[in-house]
C-alpha cells in the first residue's frame, strides 16, 4: 500500500515544489523555527490557488505549550474560519490542560468550526499525559489524524510508540508518523510501526538571488545565519521519498 506523503511547508514556492515532488498534501506554516504558527490569510490564498493536492493550513497563535488563554482560543476559532472560506481542505491544531491532557471542551468548539475540513490534531500529542487516554479523547471527540513522533524527539526514535499508537488506535483515527522521517528511514519506519500517512520536511538550501547584500544585519536574531539563504522544499528530495518503496 502507498505510504502518503505530508509535506511541512512554509511558502508558496515549498508548496509548489512538493505538490511537483509527488506530495499527497502539504501542512502550511509559518514560523517553523517555533515549530510552526498559523500562516497569513494572503499566503495560504496564495498557496490554494497555486496547487491541487491536499492544503492543511496551522492553526497555533504563538510558539510554546498548547495551553490556550480565551483571548488565544478566540484568535484560532477566527483563523480556522479564515482557512475554511480559503477553501482549505483541513486544519491543525491541539489544545491541551494544565495536567497535559486533551482539552475537550476546547477542542470541541474548534472542531465543530472547522468542519466539513478534516482536522488533525499536530504534536501537542507528544506532550500529554497518557498517550492512550488521548487517543481514546481524539477519537470521542471525532479528530480525522494525530501528528506524532510517539512522544520522542524523531519519530524513529519513537517507533516502538508509535506502533503502539497504531495498535491501540485501529482503524478509528489515522496515525500521522512525523519528525525525523528521511527518505532513508521511512521503509523502515512504515515497516516498523504500520502507519499509512508519513509528515516530512524535504527542504534544502536556497541561495539568494539579492546581488546587492549587507552582511551587518540580521533580522532574525542571533541562531538565524543569514538573510540570503532560506530552507526550501526539494521536489527531488521529496520524490525520493516514494521511490524507496518501490
Amino acid at each position: 500500500m502507498k505510504t502518503i506523503i505530508e509535506v511541512c511547508v512554509d511558502s508558496i514556492e515549498s508548496a509548489v515544489n512538493a505538490e511537483a515532488g509527488g506530495a499527497d498534501r502539504v501542512e502550511l506554516c509559518d514560523n517553523l523555527a517555533e515549530g510552526g504558527t498559523t500562516p497569513s490569510a494572503g499566503i495560504i490564498q496564495a498557496v490554494r490557488v497555486r496547487i491541487g493536492i491536499g492544503l492543511q493550513v496551522m492553526i497555533r497563535p504563538r510558539g510554546g505549550d498548547f495551553l490556550y488563554s480565551p483571548a488565544e482560543i478566540e484568535a484560532m476559532k477566527y483563523d480556522i474560519q479564515v482557512a475554511k472560506d480559503l477553501k482549505a481542505d483541513g486544519v491543525v491544531f491541539g489544545c491541551l490542560t494544565r495536567e497535559a491532557d486533551v482539552d475537550m471542551e476546547r477542542m470541541s468548539e474548534l472542531i465543530a468550526l472547522a468542519r466539513p475540513m478534516n482536522v488533525t490534531f499536530h504534536r501537542a500529542f507528544d506532550m500529554v499525559r497518557d498517550p492512550f487516554s488521548a487517543i481514546d479523547a481524539l477519537v470521542t471527540l471525532g479528530v480525522d489524524r494525530v501528528l506524532t513522533s510517539g512522544l520522542h524527539a524523531t519519530a524513529p526514535d519513537g517507533a516502538g510508540m508509535i506502533a503502539d499508537l497504531v495498535s491501540h488506535a485501529a482503524s478509528n483515527i489515522i496515525i500521522l508518523a512525523g519528525g525525523g522521517v528521511r527518505p532513508h528511514n521511512i521503509q523502515q519506519l512504515v515497516t516498523q510501526t504500520g502507519v499509512q500517512e508519513c509528515h516530512v520536511s524535504g527542504r534544502k538550501l536556497l541561495e539568494s538571488q539579492m546581488t546587492h547584500r549587507n552582511p551587518n544585519v540580521i533580522m532574525g536574531g542571533t541562531t538565524h545565519s543569514s538573510e540570503y539563504e532560506r530552507l526550501v522544499v526539494d521536489s527531488a528530495l521529496i520524490r525520493s521519498f516514494q521511490s524507496t518503496e518501490d
